[in-house]
């Protein structure tokens, strides 16, 4: 049996289990980008976007590859 989704959006009617989730949602209607980049000004709607862009700048590659000595 499928969680309950109390949280509806207004304009597409995608539901949620969560307000957060809702909210986050509704940032594809209104094209707010609430997390700006330090390095170039680009803006992105959630946190996890501009963390993995982050990388760009800095260089970092957290996944190493199991297989190879490759990062990514």
């Amino acid at each position: 049996q499928p969680a309950p989704r109390p949280f509806s959006c207004a304009q597409c009617g995608k539901a949620f289990g969560k307000k957060a989730h809702l909210t986050r949602h509704l940032r594809v209607h209104t094209g707010e980008r609430p997390f700006p980049c330090p390095h170039c000004g680009r803006r992105f709607r959630q946190r996890i976007h501009l963390r993995s862009h982050l990388r760009t700048h800095t260089g970092e590659r957290p996944y190493p590859c199991p297989r190879c000595a490759c990062r990514f």
